[in-house]
């Protein structure tokens, strides 16, 4: 079964790969992924806080307590908690893609042009064949519009396109009130892909304490939904790639993203709790239910699916809509 397709330009085999995770921080872990298949490597993100860190210094270093900016630093973890510092990350990046024959996409994580523009062009240059910029912005601020969010997103990615020359993906937030329009504006300025989506880290609460605890909970089969949906809408209007990315675990799931519309699957909590080698088996069960259910290749699926392909998309939307709320009855014990 041919399950090749084509991501950031890149002609791959098929479109399975792990996404950004600290899988690839382990050179091992790395072999045992391309071994298992991976049609590509996502590095880990490398957060602009980090960045600003080795720029300006450790915020306990700083005597400037008054100043907001440090004070907000160190809200964040301390520069020996990273797994990868800024100068270890490009090292990593730079062993990772000279032991591998598959191409490796760097990944930024930030929300401003100013704390990483320098490292996408680092990171062009430690080999990286395409970087992923990871626009994670939690709004706050009751005077900052959606439209300013919107802004800042689109000026990032217009400065990193102008700095770098490798491919560029933007991961998006599921929470824009227009996502096509912003996707169509990134297509405009040159974007080459589009990730659905980030996934937001929601805090508890621990009412003892009167702290905000992290909770990391992976994702299930059941958050893809929101990625399928998003597929659709997109696939065939704009030119950037697609990727899903969260909630893809098995081979329906990555199915249903390519006929969505998806270009590339990215896998992390499933590849987390398996391993690598289940990336060999999603691949293995997919090209067989396209076999059995006698497509000719995964480019035949791709798209099947899409809103594009529907006559009235904002009906079929709404028509489901209320059959799904029509139609739901009370389940009795």
């Amino acid at each position: 079964m041919d399950l090749s397709t084509t991501y950031l330009g890149f002609p791959l085999p098929h479109p399975l790969m792990p996404g950004a995770s600290p899988l690839v921080d382990d050179l091992d872990m790395v072999r045992r992924l391309e071994d298992a298949g991976a049609a590509a490597i996502v590095m880990h993100s490398l957060f602009e806080e980090q960045i600003t860190r080795e720029q300006l210094g450790s915020v306990h270093d700083m005597m400037v307590h008054e100043d907001s900016f440090a004070e907000a630093l160190s809200y964040f973890p301390s520069p020996d908690e990273y797994a990868l510092g800024p100068d270890r990350y490009l090292e990593q990046l730079r062993r990772v893609k000279a032991m591998v024959d598959v191409p490796v996409i760097g990944s930024l994580n930030g929300t401003t042009p100013q704390g990483w523009l320098s490292y996408a062009k680092q990171i062009q240059e430690a080999g990286a064949d395409a970087l992923e910029v990871n626009f994670y912005h939690v709004a706050t601020d009751p005077q900052e519009s959606g439209a300013a969010v919107e802004q800042r997103l689109l000026d990032v990615v217009r400065l990193v396109k102008a700095a770098v020359t490798i491919p560029v993906a933007v991961k998006l937030s599921p929470f824009f009130s227009s996502l096509p329009y912003v996707a169509q504006q990134l297509d405009a300025l040159g974007a080459d892909g589009l990730v659905l989506f980030n996934r937001f880290y929601q805090p508890d609460i621990d009412p003892e304490a009167l702290e905000a605890v992290p909770r990391l909970n992976l994702s299930t089969s059941d958050e893809l939904l929101m990625r399928v949906r998003a597929l659709a809408t997109l696939s065939g209007r704009v030119r950037a790639s697609l990727a899903a990315t969260g909630g893809a675990h098995t081979a329906i799931d990555a199915l249903k993203a390519v006929m969505a519309g998806a270009h590339a699957v990215q896998m992390v909590a499933a590849l987390l709790h398996h391993g690598p080698p289940h990336l060999r088996t999603v691949r293995e069960e997919l090209a067989r239910w396209l076999e059995d259910h006698e497509y000719e290749s995964l480019r035949q699926a791709q798209g099947s699916m899409s809103l594009l392909r529907c006559p009235d998309p904002d009906a079929f939307e709404r028509g489901n809509y209320m059959r799904v709320l029509q139609t739901w009855r009370l389940t009795r014990a």
